[in-house]
């Protein structure tokens, strides 16, 4: 499933797109994606403009300009295309016109009214799109509960500390606990505690005071956590499965994998001679070198 990086990587690249321009026709070519789509999905949308395209954990969030929300997620396998107004779906070195019929994943798509089409597209179906009033968004079963953005500045050693004093959880069980980082994820939580050298089956308690104050640890695993996630929207994200950029090119950062996939391999830090193990957290697949990370 995309992470973070992943999903802000495509955001950024809808942005330019969406931002400013309006839904002109909406093809909506089944009633449901993992949830039914909202009553008049299309007919809601048409006419719209999109003021602004912002990013929730792992939820893309279009601002329309009657106070509507159109809330995406990408599920495992969703993708979104861009097709220039000329017609022809483009990316770099290649050229690609159109499929009649239409592929038989491509779900929704979304005409602009400069002539811009975007299509979203979705082989299993895990995705969603909904249309929430901007006000209700916090309070909406979706949202209500995450937890902090992992890149915001509310992210520090000292809040860290206080929400893990007393939990007798695994640290990595803590980390992919979206009620307490929101859009952190298997991937990048195995990357962030190797960078901080914390091994994945410490106990998140340990990583605050008895007074819940934040230890060296703490301040490693937060700069960790910052760190990778930056490094891996700076590559574009991961593309392990199913994951493309809107423009069709695949993520960079797996090939800056330390840990992640790398069972049997040769840890990765200079100096250190471990062998990356893997082992199963909570039905997760839990990547680390047991030599640096202690």
């Amino acid at each position: 499933m995309p992470e973070l990086p992943e999903v802000e990587t495509v955001r950024r690249g809808l942005e330019p797109i969406l931002v400013g321009n309006a839904f002109a026709r909406v093809e909506q070519r089944r009633p449901d994606l993992r949830l039914p789509l909202p009553k008049r999905f299309g007919e809601r949308l048409e006419g719209r403009k999109v003021q602004a395209l912002d990013r929730r954990a792992k939820y893309l969030l279009a601002r329309l300009d009657d106070g509507e929300v159109l809330v995406m997620h990408l599920g495992m396998t969703g993708r979104f295309a861009i097709d220039k107004a000329n017609g022809v779906s483009a990316a770099p070195g290649r050229f690609a016109h159109r499929q009649n019929p239409p592929p038989k994943h491509e779900h929704i798509v979304f005409h602009l009214g400069d002539g811009t089409t975007i299509r979203y597209s979705d082989t299993r179906r895990f995705g969603l799109m909904d249309l929430v009033p901007a006000s209700d968004l916090e309070s909406h079963a979706l949202f209500k509960g995450l937890g902090v953005e992992p890149l915001a500045d509310a992210l520090t050693p000292e809040w860290l500390a206080f929400k893990l004093k007393g939990k007798a959880t695994s640290i990595k069980a803590a980390l992919i606990d979206q009620r307490l980082i929101a859009g952190l994820g298997n991937i990048y939580a195995c990357e962030a505690l190797h960078r901080a050298r914390i091994s994945p089956l410490e106990l998140a308690g340990t990583l605050a005071t008895e007074s819940g104050k934040p230890t060296k640890k703490t301040e490693a695993l937060v700069e960790g956590i910052k760190a990778v996630l930056e490094s891996a929207i700076k590559a574009g994200g991961s593309s392990l499965r199913d994951y493309r950029h809107t423009d069709g090119r695949p993520g960079r950062f797996q090939h800056s994998f330390k840990v992640y996939g790398r069972e049997g391999k040769r840890c990765k830090r200079a100096g250190c001679d471990g062998v990356i193990r893997r082992i199963v957290q909570n039905g997760r697949s839990t990547f680390y070198c047991p030599v640096c990370q202690r």
